[in-house]
């Protein structure tokens, strides 16, 4: 349902009801003069998402500092990094997911598409690892053996360090992470990719840029036979 109210317990009865909208969504950037979506970001997971799926906007691949941004009709660009919208896709319960921007703008950013569409849309486990109502929000998500792991924050950049006691004792994961470039602050499309392994041991450390995030996936590497 979109355009719709927030959920008041419509899908208990039909299950098959899969997403409500009711929130703040980016197609307002197109028009509003409000500049605090990364707060709202790191406020509703905290309030609106207690009552359910969210029917959210996320995925935007033009984005602007809040010193650059303005309302644009016609070719309308988001509030926040690049990463703050791919960690969007796993901060969020939304089991319905979408994308914002325009199919070219994809086309022309395959690394961040395909990463947006690696991501699941169910998961099996929540964990709440940190986070502070309108300040900076964390959380880890499991779907089988993969772990989805993601950090936000509001127009104040922020450092993170987050332990994975979470992962499986004994296993070697794969890990990938998107994190805010070195010039996200000034060009908020700026963002790094980083490939490397993690055990239940490693603390992952960063920073995000104003308005910034990031976002991790781990997959367990199995044994050579």
């Amino acid at each position: 349902f979109h355009g719709a109210y927030k959920p008041t317990g419509l899908q208990r009865t039909y299950p098959n009801v899969v997403n409500f909208e009711g929130v703040f969504g980016l197609e307002q950037l197109k028009w509003t003069e409000y500049k605090d979506m990364p707060v709202y970001d790191v406020t509703m997971p905290f309030i609106r998402m207690l009552a359910g799926p969210m029917d959210y906007t996320e995925g935007a691949m033009r984005n602007a500092n809040k010193k650059n941004w303005r309302a644009v009709y016609s070719k309308p660009m988001s509030q926040g990094t690049r990463c703050h919208q791919l960690a969007l896709y796993v901060l969020l319960e939304s089991p319905f997911l979408m994308l914002c921007d325009d199919p070219t703008a994809y086309e022309q950013e395959k690394e961040c598409t395909d990463f947006m569409a690696s991501i699941p849309t169910t998961f099996d486990e929540t964990i709440a690892l940190d986070g502070k109502v309108g300040e900076y929000a964390s959380v880890a998500r499991r779907k089988g053996d993969t772990w989805y792991i993601c950090g936000m924050n509001n127009w104040s950049a922020r450092q993170f360090s987050v332990p994975l006691t979470f992962l499986k004792e004994g296993t070697k994961y794969s890990s990938t992470l998107m994190v805010d470039g070195i010039n996200a602050s000034r060009d908020a499309t700026d963002y790094k990719k980083i490939a490397g392994t993690a055990t239940r041991g490693t603390i992952i450390n960063g920073e995000m840029a104003e308005g910034g995030g990031w976002v991790m996936i781990l997959e367990p590497i199995k044994p050579r036979p």
